[in-house]
């Protein structure tokens, strides 16, 4: 038996769910599920990871019954509010070939390229308005350290005939991202930004189409880890032949999981719309736009001409207990819009009219995996996308669907359906010396944008962050 951590809702829903509700007045009046039932396969969680898992079990056998439940609605959580990158992982080449070696490295990062094209050409077969606009993403450098920190990358792909990357100049990045702040960077042609919200709530009507039943406003409290597993809720209980746990940075509390993935918050904030601005300052494209900082900062134009902008790890938690911090932002908003401002002065006199936050799931290695709860083929997760899940949750979806079916398949059988590969320290270990490590990263940060050097002490503590932060990331969809 494992009790599962209440989920708690923001007191302000996120711009994109604010706007997503407003096409559907009627999505909060639903009915929690009771009684007692039964199902194939019980999905839970109504995120992406979730969804696309119930779509591709759909696709591969329309007979099986899947039931889904979802403790808020669904898009409710990470996949409602996140940045709206559709990333692919060409940018992480180098680490999946040091995980998963050569040929499956290259399957990976393919599959996701894939799976970027995928959900634009699911918004086109389905009629879903999701903003989907396939115009790659900028990784740039915004202070003079993160120059080039995307070459291991660009060489990576080109060693095997890959022409995915194009280098910009300082004055390219310049004009392209409305910011001289932009000291220089890459176009990577494989990526898309997308309204995450109307994506989300466009998948739920798929999956309802396809004959998945979907129960949002139904919260799990406890798995019961027998065979068959038991899905509880406050007032129903299901049982399935398999259970699918697809809740991100909410799995946490888990014991198996509790040491492979910390939680910690992104911010975000908008702008009110101001079109004539974008078009003075050149920012007339659609891609999105990210640095190397190891607490990233990544944004966007949207569609009505505001710009999103978001600032990654700026909290954790402890004993992967979810407290309401996370989902109220609080003051730590005001360090993502000083940083909004600081790569945007030319912007200062620009309202912020939107602030949101919520937990991510950062793995150690910063890599999502998969793999069964106590060894119980039955019950089945996938978690640590570490703030890039919008284009990977694609790929999600087909290992836990053949996982769930027991396709005995290259998703099933992959090196990335094994468990976690690396461990955080034990709490209050993880805990306090993490925050002490957050603070010394914060200082670097400020360190480097004032274009000076840190102290040998800050060297020192940075040096103990994730393993996976510590390689000058790619933007990440947060």
């Amino acid at each position: 038996m494992s009790l599962l951590q209440p989920v708690r809702r923001a007191r302000h829903r996120a711009l994109w769910l604010q706007e997503a509700l407003a096409l559907e007045p009627d999505a909060e009046a639903v009915e929690p599920l009771s009684g007692a039932h039964r199902a194939d396969i019980c999905i839970v969680g109504g995120g992406y990871t979730g969804m696309w898992t119930a779509y591709q079990i759909k696709k591969r056998d329309p007979s099986v019954d899947v039931m889904l439940i979802e403790a808020d609605i669904c898009g409710g959580g990470a996949s409602g509010r996140n940045g709206g990158f559709v990333t692919s992982w060409w940018a992480k080449l180098g680490s999946l070939i040091d995980k998963y070696g050569e040929a499956e490295g290259m399957r990976l990062a393919q599959a996701s390229a894939d799976g970027v094209e995928a959900i634009g050409q699911f918004c086109l077969d389905y009629g879903i308005d999701a903003d989907f606009q396939p115009a790659g993403i900028i990784h740039a450098a915004t202070s003079r350290p993160q120059i080039g920190s995307w070459d291991r990358a660009v060489q990576l792909t080109r060693d095997r005939g890959l022409d995915l990357f194009t280098e910009l100049t300082p004055e390219e990045t310049a004009r392209r991202t409305g910011s001289p702040v932009h000291l220089g960077g890459v176009w990577e042609r494989i990526g898309a930004r997308v309204q995450p919200a109307l994506l989300a709530r466009g998948m739920r009507r798929v999956i309802i189409d396809q004959g998945v039943r979907v129960w949002e406003k139904t919260p799990a409290t406890e798995i019961v880890r027998g065979r068959p597993p038991v899905v509880r809720t406050a007032d129903a209980a299901i049982v399935a032949d398999k259970v699918v746990l697809a809740t991100n940075a909410w799995m946490a509390s888990l014991p198996e999981i509790r040491r492979a993935v910390l939680p910690m918050s992104s911010d975000m904030v908008a702008t009110a719309p101001m079109p004539e601005r974008l078009a003075e300052i050149g920012w007339t494209g659609n891609e999105c736009v990210g640095d190397a900082h190891m607490m990233v900062h990544y944004y966007r134009a949207t569609r009505d001409g505001r710009i999103a902008f978001g600032k990654g790890g700026c909290s954790h938690a402890y004993l992967g207990q979810i407290t309401q911090r996370f989902e109220d932002p609080g003051r730590r908003v005001d360090r993502t819009e000083q940083s909004f401002r600081r790569i945007y002065p030319h912007l200062r006199d620009v309202p912020i009219t939107h602030t949101w936050t919520g937990p991510i799931d950062r793995s150690e290695t910063n890599s999502l995996f998969f793999g069964h709860l106590d060894q119980n083929p039955d019950i089945i997760y996938g978690v640590g996308y570490s703030g890039t899940g919008v284009g990977p949750s694609y790929v999600g979806g087909q290992v836990l669907a053949s996982t769930a079916l027991e396709r005995n398949d290259e998703w099933q059988q992959s090196p990335i359906n094994r468990g976690p590969r690396s461990l955080y320290p034990y709490d209050p270990i993880r805990y306090f010396g993490g925050n002490i490590v957050r603070t010394a990263v914060l200082q670097q940060e400020a360190d480097l944008n004032a274009d000076r050097p840190s102290s040998g002490l800050v060297e020192f503590l940075v040096g103990f962050a994730p393993s996976g932060l510590r390689t000058s990331p790619p933007p990440r969809e947060v």
